[in-house]
Order: C-alpha cells, then sequence, then structure tokens
C-alpha cells in the first residue's frame, strides 16, 4: 500500500478529498502497470500549489527560472524496477500550468492532472526522460496507466513539446 500525505497550498487547486481521491487512483494504476499491483508499503508526498512556489523551486533545483507543471525529488535514487524503500518522495505539481495545458491542450483537467501524478511518481521510481529511449520508456508506461483509467494518450493530443522539461 502506498501512503500518500497530501498538501494543498492554495485555494484554487478546490476540494482536499477530491484530489485525494485521483491521486489514489493514478498512483494506484501507475503501480499496477508496472507490477500487477502488488504495492510495496511506501509513502510520498503529494504538493498542489501554485506557479510561485514551483517556480522558486525549479529555479532552485533544476536552475531554470520560470514555473513548470510538475517536478518530482526521490528520497532515494533508484532505477527503474528497482523496488522502493518505505519512503519515496515528493512530488509537486502548480495549479496556473496545468490548468493552462489543460485548455491550451484540449484536455479535461482531471485527465492532465492524473498524467501529470503518474508522471510525477514514475520519476519517483527512477524512470526519466533524458534520451530518446528513456522517454518511450516511460511514455508507454504512462500511456498504460492511464488506460486503466480510461484517460486518452495524452500524447497524441500533446502539443506542447517541452512540456516536462
Amino acid at each position: 500500500m502506498i501512503d500518500i500525505d497530501i498538501l494543498v497550498e492554495t485555494d484554487s487547486w478546490g476540494d482536499e478529498s477530491v484530489l485525494r481521491d485521483l491521486a489514489t487512483n493514478a498512483i494506484a494504476a501507475a503501480w499496477q502497470t508496472l507490477d500487477g499491483g502488488k504495492q510495496p508499503v511506501s509513502e510520498l508526498s503529494l504538493v498542489f500549489t501554485d506557479d510561485a512556489t514551483i517556480k522558486e523551486l525549479n529555479n532552485d533545483w533544476r536552475d531554470k527560472d520560470r514555473p513548470t507543471n510538475v517536478l518530482s525529488f526521490p528520497a532515494f535514487t533508484l532505477k527503474p524496477g528497482q523496488k522502493p524503500g518505505p519512503m519515496l518522495g515528493d512530488i509537486v505539481i502548480a495549479h496556473e500550468t496545468v490548468a493552462r495545458e489543460a485548455v491550451d491542450e484540449g484536455k479535461p483537467f482531471e485527465h492532465h492532472l492524473s498524467h501529470l501524478i503518474v508522471h510525477g511518481f514514475l520519476h519517483l521510481l527512477g524512470y526519466d526522460h533524458l534520451s530518446e529511449t528513456q522517454a518511450e520508456e516511460m511514455e508507454g508506461l504512462e500511456r498504460k496507466a492511464l488506460e486503466r483509467l480510461a484517460i486518452p494518450d495524452p500524447y497524441a493530443l500533446s502539443v506542447i513539446d517541452d512540456q516536462f522539461d
């Protein structure tokens, strides 16, 4: 079982229980895609914040002075497929960027948010998209996880090339 600690830093996110349900389903779908659903006993935190906060984090940790949609901070460095320990790490998501991208791409907000949660979760588990091979593997896992949630392929609809940089 993966315990999800949620912190909602801005009112624009709405009801925390809705966010918890969405996050729980997204992470369960991702884990089921990876390991047939045999979740380890682990914990992660999800921070639902705003563009100003994520811009500061993005600048401090990645030297990119702009907001982004999602940042992941693994508690431990894992290789893809490696079993995680009791603490996975933190996922931080910015409301304004997620909302703007969803509108720009013609996607329901909840679908885009689910995608970003899956994306951030895979980063905590050691997956990345720095090379074409890595990106293909990670995107394939995202597609499979989102398919479990009846969410269309986000890459078939995406018009933002540098969505996760």
